[in-house]
């Protein structure tokens, strides 16, 4: 397929997208239904179905009886552990196969020219992002979402969490699945900003941003203090009117949907005429530039709080702006620390 149809290729190869990253148009004035009805399947399709089905699965196959959850045990936490594990490496390996040991689409649609394993570097463990990713993921990332998810699901099954029935209480649970994305978004957001703040950034977000070409495994390549803010997305089914199953889809929202954003591809062929929106431009663009696009596009908090990039010349112009009034203010700030001591 030619992705030149789509998009545009610079003299490195890299590739962009014609389309700017735009909000859900929810959030446009003045409301058009007709963009919304178009929108609204891609609320739905394909990612957001598929973690919510992953969620009724875990119910049904993998969760304990309510008894065995009453107690903390080493048992079912480890059972659980076991799953997680499994269906984040069938789930991320396939996009890594298909797209980056494969390489079935080349590098079309690809944002970064380059794939990670041309580019060694000792910021890395081993000096290869996709072992440094694979081995965060696995022993910090899938173990901080387990214990996350079992504390959750004890305090349910001990009265500590609201469980309504879906069978007393349809249209309220309906209306808080609808919102886990919303959920999710607006924790990320806030979760975010705070671990770019300098200290959080060099001791604990500056290791997923190592991934400045992100690839699959570098979804849940974090420090772990920052996997144990980003799935403390769960906690807000505490005080939600909620149910274990939409919990549990939180999680996997938050486990499997980090992927999309990091693929590090806009587009995936699926066969040869079907292409698959990742929906990831917004988020490729933050590991970029570092500091635009803390959320994604669901909600334009970024474009409230003045640090949203949509791909074009004048997301670029406003970037650059505001760092040059950063760093003016710096520099006067250092005046004035400066004059101050030669007055001493």
């Amino acid at each position: 397929m030619d992705d030149l149809q789509f998009g545009k290729r610079n003299k490195r190869g890299d590739w962009t997208p014609n389309d700017t990253v735009q909000p859900a148009p929810i959030w446009h004035l003045p409301f058009d239904l007709k963009a919304i009805l178009h929108w609204l399947p891609h609320y739905f399709f394909p990612w957001n179905i598929l973690f919510a089905l992953s969620a009724v699965a875990y119910w049904a196959w993998v969760i304990p009886p309510v008894e065995t959850l009453r107690t903390i045990g080493f048992g079912w936490m480890l059972w659980l552990y076991a799953v997680n594990a499994v269906c984040v490496f069938l789930f991320y390996g396939a996009f890594e196969l298909h797209l980056y040991v494969l390489r079935r689409q080349g590098n079309r649609f690809k944002y970064n020219a380059k794939f990670p394993s041309e580019q060694k570097s000792k910021a890395f463990w081993f000096e290869s992002q996709v072992i440094d990713s694979m081995l965060r993921t696995f022993l910090s990332g899938v173990t901080i979402w387990t214990a996350v998810e079992a504390v959750m699901l004890w305090a349910y099954a001990n009265g500590y969490a609201p469980w309504l029935s879906f069978a007393e209480r349809p249209w309220t649970l309906a209306l808080v699945a609808l919102a886990v994305p919303i959920i999710h978004e607006v924790h990320f957001f806030c979760v975010h900003r705070l671990i770019h703040t300098p200290w959080l950034y060099k001791w604990v977000h500056s290791v997923h941003h190592n991934s400045v070409n992100p690839s699959p495994w570098s979804s849940l390549a974090m420090h772990p203090v920052e996997h144990l803010l980003y799935f403390g997305t769960a906690f807000w089914h505490l005080i939600l009117p909620s149910n274990p199953i939409i919990m549990i889809y939180q999680m996997n929202f938050a486990g499997f949907g980090a992927i999309p954003g990091h693929v590090g591809f806009d587009k995936i062929e699926v066969g040869e005429d079907k292409l698959v929106d990742s929906h990831a431009y917004a988020h490729y663009l933050h590991h970029k530039y570092f500091e635009v696009n803390y959320g994604d596009a669901l909600i334009p908090l970024d474009k409230w709080f003045g640090t949203w990039h949509d791909g074009s010349a004048e997301g670029e112009a406003r970037m650059q702006a505001r760092y040059r009034k950063r760093k003016e203010r710096i520099a006067a700030r250092q005046a004035r620390t400066e004059a101050k001591g030669a007055t001493e």
